[in-house]
């Protein structure tokens, strides 16, 4: 059935037709019906298209007929003519006898017996023109010369009747004497594909033929048109029911598959499958089974049993269409393990604060949230569409970048831009110019006359020569708080993935170790920026960093924000130096004391597969003993402790985009604001006023709400994969892939 229905739509596209979407049969078909209706129908086509191809196999052979007896016609109506001439030419010198400019050949031809003469025989037909060359050079060699060839050239290409493929040709006539050159003109035409017909010499005949050969192609025509006509009706019908039939088809056919990779019982009584399903699944399948067996009106009832396995389950994580796209970010970097932590809990709010700290415009976040609300309100008439393949991320992604708008508008708020201009939404600015001439783009004329701003950054910071320099630093420090701790999230979400998985040796020798390290540095540095915050201090941390590894023991000065604080760091950096080995040592040794413990019968708590910083890469040999390589145990926790310090301080760097971008992304926006709409606004001119905000609109649309949103999406996207995920997620596991229809017809559109 699935062969006739490719059959179908093989003949449906060529005949210029699409399978109609809306099927005018109902829901309830039967297959038996179906492939019955479907047999007949292939064989009405069949002989339909075998009776089109003989009809146009013989009108296209009638067309070539008719050419020859055109062209041919003409070689021997000027034949005749020319003979005609002679003889005319003949009969006048007859009249003139004895002169002596008659030729004595010409008289002695004229005067022989015409019983005596030789009849010369004719081939005709039709060569292609790309041999015809070839074809007359044949001909020659073959019989020395002794045929004569004349060809005349067809203007339009002719449809040939074997191959139904246009083709250029030339009309031929050979001129031959004897039967052993007609055999070999014969061959010689059957090897370069020329068609041959036949042809009178008598040009009373030849008007008749060609009168009979245009009848009977106007009668094939007539036949061929009528042919088509019920055909196209035939596939017009067949198109109302394709998919229909299609869908039937697919459906009967994935559930053929699917009983055939189930097993017989060994009372060969009844069919065995083993699968995985949800827990909580359990009783819907149990139900759905117990229908299956009413309606089926089965004599073998279906028993569902658990089966306990030491296989890994896949992992599944039920989803909604607002969940869905945040867990397919989280699956494109790996799906977690069985009953691992899964990312995408965390990452439905981070992902999108992240993107909006690179992206903290509540104008632009506006636009994009009323852009996500088009997709949004017209989700069931856009679902059920094809769309390109940008659209339809776009569509599928809607509630993310809805999301994302949200969070962009709040931290706009929090930067007080909108398109790049500050409003004073929470209250006056709490600063003043000390007299009203005060009109200096600077923070040294004003004075402090309210409560600091409410919410937010101060108006007032925004066009002066203060603001990049204040926004540097406050986006810097941001940006390094919000790192460190995404990154300490990342590390105690490994704690309860050993927890949970009962790895005693990844809490000790991993987890306390990583968040010592981790804190004694850069967790420090946050307190630092906190506490220079609150105290209005004026202390250069860089300085006090750079010198806490190089001079620890160095008195401070200045950049002391606290009592104690050298003593602090001291610790924190010995603490630190001590997390290394801590790291590195331990846990490999203790590893190889309980491989040995085990072998020697005694018992201890075995080591969990879901291990996601070291996993043993043991296997059984040929006695059944598990192999245990302690060069390769400690060789790999070398690496991942090389690559957790290193990555400490590179994760913390990487973190650092969110200031650059958010800078970046601030000042495109002023840019485009002063040096295209004020500017335009400055001319007093209507035509180049309207020019100015087209070009405004463009370059925000085009640059700031596509370029940079896919930017800032893509830099929240390597922090989440390599600076969060890195610290806890293995994501080595498989999908639970169920058996559905929808996603049976979604693989075979794909």
């Amino acid at each position: 059935m699935a062969r006739k229905l490719r059959f179908f739509k093989e003949q449906i596209m060529k005949g210029g037709l699409l399978p109609s979407l809306r099927s005018t049969s109902g829901t309830n078909i039967n297959l038996d019906d179906v492939e019955v209706k479907l047999g007949e129908l292939e064989a009405e086509l069949m002989e339909m298209n075998a009776n089109s191809e003989k009809l146009q196999c013989a009108y296209n052979e009638l067309l070539e007929y008719k050419l020859v007896l055109q062209k041919a016609g003409e070689f021997f109506h000027s034949a005749q003519s020319n003979a005609m001439a002679q003889q005319r030419e003949h009969e006048a010198r007859q009249l003139g006898e004895g002169s002596i400019d008659s030729p004595l050949l010409m008289e002695q031809e004229m005067s022989t017996d015409p019983s005596k003469q030789v009849k010369l025989g004719f081939v005709s037909g039709l060569v292609p023109r790309e041999k015809s060359m070839a074809f007359e050079r044949i001909l020659f060699r073959a019989t020395r010369g002794n045929v004569f060839l004349k060809q005349a050239v067809v203007e339009d290409p002719v449809v040939d009747p074997v191959s139904r493929a246009k083709v250029e040709k030339n009309v031929f006539v050979v001129f031959y004497a004897g039967e052993r050159a007609k055999s070999k003109i014969l061959k010689i035409c059957d090897a370069f594909g020329a068609n041959r017909y036949p042809f009178s010499d008598d040009i009373g005949k030849q008007y008749q033929m060609i009168t009979e050969v245009s009848g009977k192609l106007a009668e094939l025509k007539t036949t061929i048109d009528v042919g088509l006509l019920h055909r196209s009706n035939l596939l017009h019908i067949i198109s109302q029911q394709f998919e229909c039939w299609n869908l039937l088809v697919k459906k009967e056919k994935s559930i053929y598959h699917t009983l055939n990779m189930l097993s017989i019982d060994v009372t060969k009584q009844c069919l065995v499958a083993e699968g995985w399903c949800p827990v909580f699944a359990t009783n819907q399948i149990q139900d759905a089974m117990l229908r299956a067996n009413l309606d089926s009106n089965s004599q073998v009832g279906a028993i569902f049993q658990v089966l306990h396995t030491k296989e890994s389950p896949p992992t599944y994580f039920r989803t909604n269409k607002f969940t869905h796209a945040i867990q397919e970010i989280v699956d494109a970097y790996g799906v977690a393990n069985y009953q691992e932590a899964n990312p995408g809990v965390y990452t439905i709010i981070t992902f999108p604060f992240l993107f909006a700290v690179m992206f903290g415009d509540w104008g632009h976040g506006i636009c994009l949230f009323l852009a996500t609300l088009y997709f949004i309100f017209r989700e069931k008439k856009l679902s059920s569409q094809k769309l390109g393949d940008i659209m339809e991320m776009t569509f599928g992604g809607r509630y993310v970048i809805m999301m994302m708008a949200i969070f962009s508008i709040y931290t706009g708020l929090i930067y007080n831009e909108f398109f790049s201009m500050p409003f004073e939404l929470f209250g006056p600015s709490a600063y003043e110019c000390r007299d009203p001439s005060c009109r200096d783009a600077s923070t040294v004329g004003l004075v402090k006359v309210r409560a600091t701003y409410p919410f937010g950054v101060d108006p007032t910071w925004h066009g002066t020569r203060s603001e990049l320099p204040f926004l540097n630093s406050l986006k810097m420090k941001m940006s390094i708080l919000i790192g460190v701790a995404q990154m300490n999230l990342g590390i105690i979400l490994s704690y309860f993935n050993a927890k949970f998985f009962r790895n005693d040796l990844n809490i000790w020798y991993q987890f306390v170790p990583q968040m010592i390290f981790l804190n004694s540095l850069f967790g420090y540095l946050s307190l630092l920026i906190i506490v220079k915050w609150c105290i209005g201090s004026k202390a250069d941390l860089y300085h006090v960093m750079i010198y806490m590894f190089l001079s620890p023991t160095d008195d401070l000065g200045e950049n002391q924000l606290f009592f104690g604080q050298k003593f602090l760091q001291i610790i924190l950096l010995l603490l630190a130096l001590v997390a290394v080995p801590w790291m590195l040592f331990p846990k490999p040794f203790l590893l190889k004391k309980q491989h040995e413990e085990r072998h020697r019968g005694q018992s201890y708590a075995p080591l969990d597969s879901a291990d996601d910083t070291f996993e043993l890469e043991s296997h059984h040999d040929s006695h059944g003993h598990e192999e245990f390589e302690f060069s390769e145990v400690f060789v790999h926790q070398l690496i991942h402790t090389i690559e957790f310090v290193l990555g400490a301080v590179s994760n913390t760097a990487s973190y650092l985009r969110l200031w650059a971008l958010s800078l970046a992304h601030s000042e495109l926006s002023s840019v485009f604001y002063e040096k295209v709409l004020l500017l335009a606004w400055g001319f007093n001119n209507v035509i180049i006023l309207i020019i100015g905000i087209i070009v405004f609109i463009c370059a925000t649309v085009g640059v700031l709400l596509v370029m940079e949103t896919l930017s800032a999406f893509l830099h929240a996207l390597r922090l989440h994969w390599v600076e969060f995920q890195n610290k806890f997620y293995e994501g080595t596991g498989y999908k639970f892939c169920p058996f559905s229809f929808a996603l049976i017809l979604r693989e075979d559109e794909e």
